[in-house]
């Protein structure tokens, strides 16, 4: 009997790694990348403690998916070996097409490919490698096997990566508020029409689930000063994106600078790409906006010492968009004030929109399982009306712009 491996995880204390091919999975070093990106982009400006990988939250969301499956199995419902290892190992890449700062570059580095497909190409890549052993997870992840609810185990309302990432980041934020009963949501977990149902007896911490995301998203994940932060990062790298392509030299990593070339196709991700994509982490980034900030460039320079300094970009969240005047005016003032063009100081503002959506029944409804055998979807269900706000989207401008002392 091959022995096992065992981990102790900040969040659910010991992990009993899984054993053969998908220890092979978890060790590969497709995998080891996700442990130099972090996984919660720049929030540690906000919350110092969030310092935690996207290896880490793998391995819990393989951890909480090997509970889950153990649950379903008790109670009577077939999930053959082969199936199991499949959504387990789906679980485990699920990932590993983040770039650096995950969310944060993903559209201003890499270009029009999104972090899932690049996921995909790279199981492929690892299921030529085993020879055709992920074929499996592979279908899964691409719900593309008939068992729907394996899919929805991996990515669906109630998946195994919300329960994680909710949950660690909460613990790694301090955000209390954030702590969800991930063990319990699990053992009330059934299977009805191949659908993943709750069973009543979980409904108060399905709701608990849901409005801890919802106090989530606008507490960390859309922190007015994690977002200024992330904003001055992509007006960065579009600045050393121009400054490339005139022909200036700037010190970066090979993989880095292949990036920022721009010598990968939009909408397209050859082996070349692909081959630079894996060497491609935090690290790079980090160690070109040490170099940067004793560039030539004005602005290369400036933004990169704001972010080394934490001297960020001033944010406002509105539900108004601001006035074109207003625009103008401080545009003007920026480039007065630094003594640059007009077209330098718009690296200094940015103006988006950011939205949540928290619980869309279009996309993947929660129902809750009745002892009757009936079923309700947990909006009906539920005696909270703040639920019926969750499934509205709701947006916010997000504006800032360089301090001008």
């Amino acid at each position: 009997m091959e022995k096992r491996k065992i981990i102790n995880d900040p969040v659910f204390g010991f992990i009993n790694l899984p054993t053969g091919f998908l220890y092979q999975v978890y060790e590969h070093p497709f995998l080891h990348r996700l442990t130099r990106i972090k996984q919660l982009g720049m929030s540690s400006y906000v919350y110092p403690g969030a310092q935690h990988t996207r290896f880490m939250h793998t391995t819990g969301a393989m951890y909480l998916m090997m509970e889950a499956i153990g649950q379903l199995t008790l109670k009577g419902l077939e999930i053959t070996d082969e199936e199991a290892e499949g959504v387990t190992a789906a679980i485990i890449l699920h990932d590993i097409g983040h770039g650096p700062f995950s969310h944060v570059l993903e559209q201003t580095l890499i270009n029009g490919v999104t972090h899932e497909e690049i996921s995909l190409l790279l199981m492929d890549r690892m299921n030529r490698e085993f020879g055709g052993k992920l074929d499996l997870a592979i279908r899964i992840f691409k719900d593309d096997y008939p068992k729907r609810f394996l899919h929805q185990l991996v990515s669906g309302n109630l998946d195994m990566d919300r329960l994680d990432y909710l949950r660690r980041d909460s613990f790694f934020t301090g955000v209390t508020e954030g702590n969800i009963g991930s063990a319990r949501i699990i053992k009330m977990l059934n299977i009805v029409n191949d659908r993943l149902v709750i069973e009543a007896k979980g409904i108060y911490s399905v709701e608990n689930y849901l409005m801890s995301r919802e106090f989530m998203y606008w507490q960390v994940y859309l922190h007015k000063t994690s977002l200024a932060a992330e904003k001055m990062l992509q007006n960065l790298l579009k600045r050393a994106k121009y400054l490339i392509r005139q022909g200036a030299h700037l010190e970066t990593s090979d993989a880095f600078s292949y990036f920022l070339a721009g010598k990968q196709k939009a909408g397209i991700m050859n082996d070349a790409d692909l081959d630079q994509f894996v060497r491609l982490d935090d690290t790079d980034v980090w160690s070109a906006i040490k170099a940067w900030q004793t560039a030539d460039d004005f602005v290369l320079s400036t933004l990169s010492k704001g972010l080394i300094d934490r001297h960020l970009f001033k944010m406002e969240l509105t539900n108004d968009a601001p006035d074109e005047q207003r625009l103008e005016s401080d545009l003007k003032q920026i480039a007065g004030t630094l003594n640059i063009t007009p077209e330098e100081a718009g690296y200094f503002v940015s103006l988006s929109n950011v939205s949540t959506n928290m619980y869309s029944v279009a996309d993947d409804s929660i129902d809750i399982l009745y002892n009757d055998g009936s079923t309700l979807p947990i909006t009906t269900a539920s005696d909270m009306l703040n639920l019926e706000l969750l499934s509205r989207k709701v947006s916010k401008y997000a504006y800032c712009h360089i301090r001008i002392k």
